[in-house]
């Protein structure tokens, strides 16, 4: 090996090595990656603005008042129809507190929101209008096959977990005083009659 040649083998041997693209930040799959975190960012966050009307306190306290209505209506019609004195006590008295809080629920929603019958989410009307009629149909199937007294309670009790349920959810999220009140009354009066549908046996007469 001549000097020339032992100098160009230093040289090389020396010399940094040049990275491959630029580095990490400067790779094409990188800034490709990097976009579409960004992109998917802000779908995330234009998707969150645009569903934060949705699921309010108002909308479920709205809610809350349509299927506390439809479940006393089902009792309007079946309770007479119960031969157990027990259970037509029992759904007397739900139907009662369902009562006060329905009552409570319009003062309440009135003063606060007053929303015209075209505002209230058309759906949501839907939905629990199609539970109620579900509910129906299956009580006047009960009441048919003779065993409306055991059905009717184990519905009761559904209901009463259902509606204490979306109370406890609205409770968990409301600001205004007087909505937790009527919200923590109701549900100690809910808490109080579940045990009465829920434990009825054919024997309470």
């Amino acid at each position: 090996m001549n000097n020339e040649d032992y100098l160009n083998q230093i040289s090389t041997s020396v010399r940094p090595a040049s990275s491959a693209g630029g580095g990490l930040l400067s790779s094409k799959y990188f800034k490709i990656g990097a976009i579409s975190i960004i992109a998917l960012v802000l779908i995330m966050v234009v998707g969150s603005m645009l569903g934060s009307g949705k699921n309010t306190v108002r909308d479920r306290a709205y809610e809350l008042k349509f299927r506390i209505d439809n479940t006393m209506s089902v009792i309007s019609t079946y309770q007479p129809r119960v031969k157990s004195s027990a259970l037509r006590s029992s759904s007397a008295s739900l139907y009662g507190a369902l009562s006060n809080t329905s009552k409570e629920l319009d003062t309440y929603l009135t003063e606060k929101y007053n929303l015209k019958e075209k505002e209230i989410d058309k759906q949501m009307i839907e939905d629990t209008t199609a539970e109620k009629e579900s509910l129906e149909s299956e009580l006047f199937e009960a009441r048919i096959n003779g065993v409306l007294d055991r059905i009717y309670a184990h519905k009761m009790a559904y209901e009463i977990s259902v509606i204490y349920s979306k109370e406890s959810t609205i409770l968990g999220s409301a600001k205004d005083d007087s909505l937790k009140v009527l919200l923590d009354k109701s549900m100690t009066s809910l808490d109080n009659l579940y045990n009465n549908f829920n434990d009825f046996t054919e024997g309470n007469k």
